[in-house]
């Protein structure tokens, strides 16, 4: 059933709707902020809420190896690379957020000498900032220019995805401190997913004809099965 439904819907018309799904929040963000419903504190919001739909989009990727395995629907994969991306570019935009509209940069002249003492002073900040960091040179790699280049070696780089998830989680966590349950819900989820991965990867006989691991930010496609030399992901 999920060959027949990935054979009726083209790709790219997915790979669309995945996008213009995903730039929702965003716009819907704008609109409450062109409209004053962002309540007392506005910046909080949106730095909350475009930070739930990093946390979200980053647990969606790596829900796909799972459900390839689960559902048969092996044409997930492709999808994979498009759900990194947008990750990135709502945690690009949480972070900016907090650098451009929370702390002033650059207009408050030397504001970014006080960023880096308050990411360094205040440890949910610390860890959101690596997270960020980690998710960084997985958008970069995330082409097939790439994976030729680093061979098994991307492979290596892009399980830093699970560092960064588990990273992310903990910082909403940090952060709200017991006052939402919305995190621990991620955490869950989080955790289910990397034991079906755990479970998954132990019933299934690792393919020497590989496809990218989960990664924030996987790479394109697979390199061909007739090449050993290329990098060789987990199933």
């Amino acid at each position: 059933m999920a060959q027949v439904f990935g054979r009726r819907l083209p790709v790219r018309f997915i790979h669309t709707a995945i996008i213009v799904l995903a730039i929702v929040p965003a716009a819907w963000i704008g609109l409450d902020a062109v409209r004053d419903r962002l309540g007392p504190n506005p910046i909080e919001v949106i730095t909350h809420r475009t930070g739930d739909w990093t946390i979200r989009l980053l647990l969606a990727t790596l829900a796909i190896s799972p459900l390839r395995h689960l559902t048969g629907w092996n044409e997930l994969i492709r999808y994979r690379r498009t759900l990194g991306l947008l990750t990135f570019s709502y945690a690009t935009l949480h972070f900016l957020i907090y650098l451009v509209i929370d702390q002033g940069f650059p207009i408050q002249g030397f504001a970014i000498r006080y960023v880096w003492k308050d990411i360094a002073k205040r440890p949910y900040i610390t860890v959101g900032f690596t997270a960020f960091l980690l998710l960084i040179p997985l958008a970069w790699t995330s082409t097939k220019g790439w994976i030729r280049r680093l061979g098994r070696r991307w492979t290596t780089l892009h399980q830093a995805i699970y560092v960064a998830a588990a990273l992310a989680t903990l910082h909403f966590l940090w952060l709200v401190k017991g006052k939402q349950m919305k995190p621990v819900y991620y955490a869950l989820v989080l955790i289910v997913l990397l034991s079906l991965r755990v479970i998954l990867r132990r019933r299934t006989p690792r393919l020497t004809t590989t496809l990218p691991p989960p990664g924030a930010t996987p790479g394109a496609s697979p390199p061909p099965p007739l090449q050993p030399a290329r990098a060789t992901g987990p199933s």
